[in-house]
């Protein structure tokens, strides 16, 4: 228990430095956009598979062709510290930096991803909805977890299940992400410092309450970031299943930095909300 705290107990000294520090968001936004993907199921697509389905479900085969195109283009993955030392200090990165990340809690993404991301000496960030640990076969369990966060990936929150995140009020921000967000420090024993909205989806009105709760930044889809609060709105693509590896290269070398956005990502996010 007393290792377990020490990790913890080292993320609020770090906090207690950051929080001391005004963010210059000028200087963040003026900062070139890092590409971030974003995964969701990685599995063969099925015959009542809908279109806007398979922009969220990426076919093994083709999952594995996109990683090798990353590795073989020369890209490395960075985690969420990195990042955010690189916006808020201009920390320098590696070369190509990218980040891969994964919502929640699918099981492919440990039987599938994981393997992968290990063969090319990867890393990724995995956003954890906790009502889907352990839920049924096709998804990760508690063990599975820790074995991610032991083997050097990031393990952050994604909400108690999965709710809009611009609904949140009141008791729902102890519910949905505070008391889900220890429950994950208990299961890897480090503290979870990034949050991921649910469908994308966010609000100006509601980030000022992840400060409150202790959290450097989050990751929202492929909306234009907040102007006052850019770190809690870093932009993500999905890598869609139905993208060739050239696609992926051109969204990863022509869509972090622009304003306008692709319109069908915006569509489906919305869908899949209602």
């Amino acid at each position: 228990m007393f290792k377990r705290l020490i990790p913890l107990a080292s993320f609020f000294f770090y906090s207690f430095a950051v929080w001391s520090q005004p963010i210059d968001n000028t200087a963040v936004l003026a900062r070139k956009q890092v590409p971030v993907l974003c995964y969701h199921q990685i599995r063969d697509w099925r015959a009542s598979d809908r279109q806007i389905d398979k922009d969220y479900i990426i076919p093994p085969a083709t999952f594995k062709a996109h990683i090798k195109m990353l590795a073989d283009s020369g890209y490395h993955t960075i985690l969420p510290d990195q990042l955010y030392d690189y916006l808020t200090r201009g920390t320098a990165l590696p070369a190509k930096p990218i980040m891969l990340t994964f919502d929640d809690t699918d099981g492919d993404q440990y039987q599938v991803a994981r393997p992968e991301l290990m063969k090319y000496n990867f890393k990724g960030v995995y956003f954890i909805v906790n009502t889907n640990i352990g839920k049924n076969r096709h998804y990760m369990d508690r063990k599975q977890i820790k074995q991610l966060s032991d083997e050097g990936n990031v393990i952050a929150s994604h909400t108690q299940d999965h709710v809009n995140f611009k609904k949140l009020q009141g008791t729902a921000w102890e519910t949905q992400v505070d008391k889900p967000t220890k429950k994950l420090e208990a299961i890897t024993g480090k503290p979870v410092k990034y949050f991921a909205y649910p469908y994308g989806l966010w609000n100006s009105k509601n980030l000022p309450e992840l400060h409150t709760l202790g959290f450097l930044a989050a990751f929202q889809l492929s909306e234009p970031r907040d102007p006052g609060d850019p770190l809690m709105t870093i932009r993500r693509v999905i890598d869609c299943g139905y993208w060739t590896s050239a696609t992926l290269d051109y969204n990863i070398k022509h869509d972090f930095g622009k304003l306008k956005q692709r319109q069908l990502a915006r569509v489906n996010v919305k869908t899949l909300a209602k």
